[in-house]
């Protein structure tokens, strides 16, 4: 699971070639997000333009662990039209974000606006500590 995250912090690095070597994932795109805490709810937005939601985007929770995954898919009327240019990205696209501690995964929730995933994960409420409790020794 972890190593999820660390190949997805990797893509995320601005300097995707160093010193000529690919470390693009083949078929898959790293979605881009903004994460912010807005009181106590921390918010994560993933950019996800053109995607069904309903159809196209899966949004899990396991071991602290978000994994955002979507499917962007081309039109088939656009295949045999002789671009010029044809940047726009299609196929599979991913994120793994660690969770804070303590989230409870029936809290969060997610919308879908204007191309935009928000997510919100209110933080877990602070466990009040204990009082010590005393042990006694035998002899």
């Amino acid at each position: 699971m972890m190593d999820g995250v660390f190949e997805e912090w990797m893509r995320s690095l601005p300097m995707r070639r160093p010193f000529g070597l690919g470390w693009d994932w083949p078929g898959e795109e790293l979605i881009r997000v903004d994460e912010f805490c807005d009181g106590s709810t921390e918010v994560i937005r993933a950019e996800l333009p053109g995607i069904d939601p309903a159809k196209d985007v899966e949004l899990t929770v396991a071991d602290g662990i978000l994994r955002i995954r979507a499917e962007r898919r081309t039109d088939e009327k656009t295949e045999d039209k002789g671009y010029t240019r044809h940047e726009m990205r299609y196929g599979s696209l991913t994120r793994t974000l660690p969770l804070p501690e303590g989230v409870q995964e029936s809290d969060i929730s997610a919308t879908y606006r204007d191309g935009i995933l928000e997510v919100r994960v209110p933080f877990a409420e602070p466990q009040a500590k204990a009082e010590p409790k005393k042990i006694d020794i035998k002899s």
